[in-house]
């Protein structure tokens, strides 16, 4: 039997929108093998059911009371120049075909305005988010190509660097942003697209923030206060998202949420750089743990992201946090939030420890369309 704090995050998330920000399906069933050689096997996959090896389909999106989504347009490092403007157009059609393939589920939306009118009518606010600025091939042209496929934020990299911007996970190159990177961020909020800071070193964050003149959001990041990797959020910079209006949106992603397993993950990245292997092309990753020989890795529950959103909530305050699972996006998560079903399990969690439910509902996505719509307003202006 539910608990009344669950039955409670239930009808919350009915009648506000929960905003994820990132969700990687699109390249989950990209990478999907081909069916008899020929066709994809994302063709295959009914997502009207149940589906074991994914993280989500449309019966754990209802029970999770997801109400709009920014699917990941994925791009991978190794993929650069022309070959990666490519691979992001391809994703930027499969989200739009996956809603053509199901109309009743899914809408692509544009604006705030039209996610909650999605939501209005039952279905799932779906917009684009393009993870890693090496995906525009230095060209605003693309950029602003990207906007009309419906893209609404760009990662500005992703584990690598690009010419310019620095990555958390790279070794420092232009020192945060360079000046081709400024220009990318005035164009971003010239056009009305979310400039996100996930995955970008902090010196790029501090850059990012002296530049932008209409709000950021991170769209899958922690705090780094709390778990010290890289990939985390400052204090100092979550301190200025009250005077940019941007969001941080906290994930759910173990190590990046659970400071066991960061130490687990540096023991990890130091037993492949002895081996020469790359930590951050997450294929190579992926391979070398298989055959590690070190300890176990940790396992972590729904109470380590309540940490961090409570430490983004008292250091950059209560408008300024949202949630960005990475769903499909990672190997594992954390224990009571293992799919996109479960986050009820967390609203019910921060009910229990005495937040309102008028904070809630900012967390869920009060606050991430109110700064959508501070973009939006101004490029109407620009």
């Amino acid at each position: 039997m539910a608990s009344p704090s669950f039955e409670r995050a239930q009808a919350l998330l009915g009648r506000t929108p929960l905003v994820d920000g990132h969700n990687d399906l699109p390249w989950a069933l990209r990478s999907l093998p081909e069916v008899d050689g020929t066709r994809s096997a994302a063709s295959e996959v009914d997502l009207e059911q149940p589906q074991p090896g994914l993280h989500t389909d449309f019966p754990r999106l209802l029970a999770g009371g997801l109400g709009m989504q920014f699917w990941s347009v994925y791009v991978p490092c190794r993929l650069a120049g022309d070959e990666a403007v490519t691979a992001v157009i391809q994703q930027a059609e499969l989200v739009h075909t996956l809603a053509e393939r199901y109309p009743s589920r899914l809408r692509i939306v544009g604006t705030a305005a039209e996610a909650r009118e999605a939501f209005a009518d039952g279905r799932i606010a779906s917009m684009l988010g393009a993870e890693g600025g090496h995906s525009i091939n230095e060209s605003l042209g693309v950029l602003r190509a990207l906007y009309r496929l419906g893209v609404r934020y760009m990662t500005l990299t992703h584990n690598d660097n690009t010419p310019w911007a620095d990555s958390a996970t790279d070794e420092p190159a232009a020192g945060g942003l360079t000046d081709f990177g400024r220009e990318v961020v005035r164009e971003m909020n010239r056009i009305g697209m979310l400039v996100d800071l996930s995955h970008v070193a902090a010196t790029t964050m501090r850059d990012a923030l002296d530049v932008a003149q209409a709000p950021v959001i991170f769209s899958h990041s922690s705090c780094r206060a709390v778990a010290d990797h890289p990939r985390n959020v400052p204090d100092d910079v979550l301190e200025r998202l009250p005077d940019n209006g941007g969001v941080c949106m906290v994930t759910f992603v173990p190590a990046f949420v659970s400071p066991e397993v960061v130490a687990w993950d540096r023991a990890l990245r130091s037993a492949m750089a002895e081996a020469g292997v790359r930590h951050a092309d997450l294929d190579q990753r992926d391979e070398f743990t298989k055959t590690w020989d070190g300890p176990r890795r940790p396992v972590t529950d729904l109470a380590a992201v309540v940490a961090h959103v409570e430490h983004a909530r008292d250091v950059a305050g209560i408008d300024h946090i949202g949630l960005g699972g990475d769903y499909d996006g990672c190997g594992e998560l954390p224990v009571g939030l293992e799919d996109v079903s479960s986050y009820p399990n967390l609203f019910a969690a921060l009910l229990d420890r005495g937040w309102s439910e008028e904070d809630c509902a900012k967390l869920a996505g009060e606050n991430v369309l109110r700064a959508l719509t501070d973009a939006e307003s101004f490029a109407a202006k620009a």
